[in-house]
This record gives structure tokens, sequence and C-alpha cells, in this order.
């Protein structure tokens, strides 16, 4: 008895603290800690995610929306909670990038304090005018902010976040001086555009696109390395004459530092699964959204490849929080 019992261990998911080995995981609610309010993308990503994955495991997944401080506060909340898989948070771009390289006082380390456990989606910038901005393509909107050094603004949603980095970017590609004004969210930076409060804005794809199609703003390019399928008739910077104008918006999946390997397995496997499929596709892309998923391993990875490239960036721009 003893011997069937210690090989039928390794198929079982052990949970910690106190949890019956019987148990597998999950055996009650999960916590889905996003860092940001309602209604972003990265909300509306947790939010399909979280209803599938409660589908698949007959278990609540509960978004628990812990804004403030670009995701910062969330973000950190997540990180001290117990390493046992009932408590995952959504990353980004921002939240395991920019936030912590542009704080002088970092609560938490994006690599060191959380385990990886997939990218869900990539989520592209569009650079969009004003109609009013006398400029109806890339070249012509950079030879306009030469001749006016510092007179056209761009908005973004935050400090750091991906729509301020491509702005940033642009302005160091294209050699223009164009002045930021940061607001406090998308809806806000949006409308400052929208009023003609600002000259331009790096907008996702699910926050200007529609937009764009009717007219009350002008779309110019794409800031990712390919075209969008959303808006398949826009090119990229890259196509426009400004190569390395890229800054695509990325969500991930990840639980506090210390989950163990079998949980974060679990949770990969499922979450896979649970957006596989031609239906959660073209959901997905309406939403602006391109499935991403992949290993731990891959997310792993790609947040360090962009704290290395955000950090060159931060210093290149002198981007100060």
């Amino acid at each position: 008895m003893r011997r069937r019992h210690a090989l039928a261990l390794p198929g079982l998911l052990l949970l910690p603290h106190g949890a019956s080995a019987q148990e597998a995981y999950p055996s009650r609610a999960v916590k889905l800690v996003v860092p940001y309010p309602p209604g972003g993308t990265t909300d509306i990503m947790a939010r399909v995610l979280a209803q599938r994955l409660s589908e698949r495991w007959g278990q609540p997944v509960v978004v628990d929306n812990r804004a403030g401080a670009g995701g910062s506060i969330g973000t950190d909340y997540a990180a001290r909670q117990a390493p046992d898989g009932y408590t995952l948070v959504m990353g980004n771009s921002a939240s395991h990038g920019a936030n912590v390289l542009l704080s002088t006082t970092p609560t938490y380390d994006p690599v060191r304090d959380f385990a990886a456990i997939s990218m869900l989606a990539v989520v592209r910038q569009m650079l969009v005018v004003h109609p009013s901005v006398p400029a109806t393509s890339v070249r012509e909107l950079v030879a306009l902010a030469k001749a006016r050094p510092g007179q056209l603004t761009f908005s973004s949603s935050a400090i750091g976040g991906a729509p301020h980095l491509a702005g940033e970017l642009f302005k160091l590609v294209a050699q223009v001086d164009i002045l930021h004004v940061p607001y406090n969210g998308a809806a806000p930076a949006l409308n400052a555009l929208l009023g003609g409060n600002v000259s331009m804005l790096f907008g996702s794809v699910p926050t200007v696109a529609e937009l764009s199609k009717t007219g009350r703003i002008r779309a110019l390019a794409m800031a990712s390395a390919t075209r969008s399928s959303l808006v398949p008739e826009l090119m990229t910077m890259a196509e426009a004459g400004y190569p390395g104008v890229e800054m695509d918006s990325w969500n991930g999946l990840l639980a506090p530092a210390g989950t163990p390997p079998a949980v974060i397995a679990k949770i990969n496997a499922d979450l896979i699964a649970a957006l596989a499929g031609a239906e959660m596709q073209e959901r997905l892309a309406k939403l602006g959204f391109e499935r991403a998923t992949g290993t731990p391993e891959e997310l792993a990875t790609h947040i360090s490849r962009e704290l290395v490239r955000v950090r060159r960036l931060i210093a290149d721009a002198k981007i100060s929080g």
C-alpha cells in the first residue's frame, strides 16, 4: 500500500498551508488581481480569462481591482500574498516594466517577486492625431513637428505606460520635440485628444480604432512590427519610414514567487485551453487583443528583455517619474 501511495503522489497537485494532499487545485475560489480600474484593456482581458477558467475549474475566479500608482499598488499587494496559487495577478508592460524602473523606491521586483505563468495577449498601439492637425501621414507630422518645435503635444494614460513610451520612442527616432501631457487613465487622455486639447496620442487599437473610422480622429500608423487585423489598411511606423517605433502593450498572468511548479503548470495548461479555439480567437480579436499564450519561461524571458529595452529608452529619452 505504501508503494502504491508513493507512486500516486506525482499525479496530484499538493497544496501548501495545511491543505489535504487529496485536494486537486483549485479546491476553492481564486482571486485574480487587476492593478487597474475596471474598464481598461487589462481589466477586460482579466474578466474574459476569469470567466473561462471558472467554467473550466468549477470554482469562482474573482476579479479584484486594486488600482493606484499606475498599477504598482495592486501588483505589490499580489507579490505579498501566499504563494499557493489562490492569488494571481495580471501583469503588463507598465506594472512589470517602466513603473519599477521609474520609481526611486520600488516596492517589488518584477522578476524576483513573481512566478510567470503565461503571456495572454498583445495590444497594439496606433498613432492618431486630432483632425485639426494638418498632417495626413507620419512624414507630414514629423515635418510639422520640426517646423513647430515644442508646440505639438501628445497625451498618454500615465507616465511609463506603453502609450507614453511609444511617444518618447517616436520623438527619439524622428528627432522631434513634442510635449508630453500625461493624464490619469486612458479615457481622460483620449478625451483630451477628442476635445482638441492635445495634438496626438499613441492609443491602443481597442480604444481608438473605431473612432478613427468615424473621422473623429485620424490614424497615421501602427507602432508595432506588424499591422493589426482590425485595421489591416493602416501601415506600420517602419512602413511609414520610421523603423524601430514599436511599443506593443502586453498582458500576462503571474503568481507570487514560490508558487509550486505543479500549480503553475496546471494554470498554464488550463488557461491555454481556455483561450483556444476559433470562437475565442474571434472574441478576443473584436476586443482588440491578439492572443499570445506560451510557456512560463517565455513570459519570464520577455519581461527580462523588455526591462533592458525600456531601461535604455528611459535613459535616452531622459524620462522621470
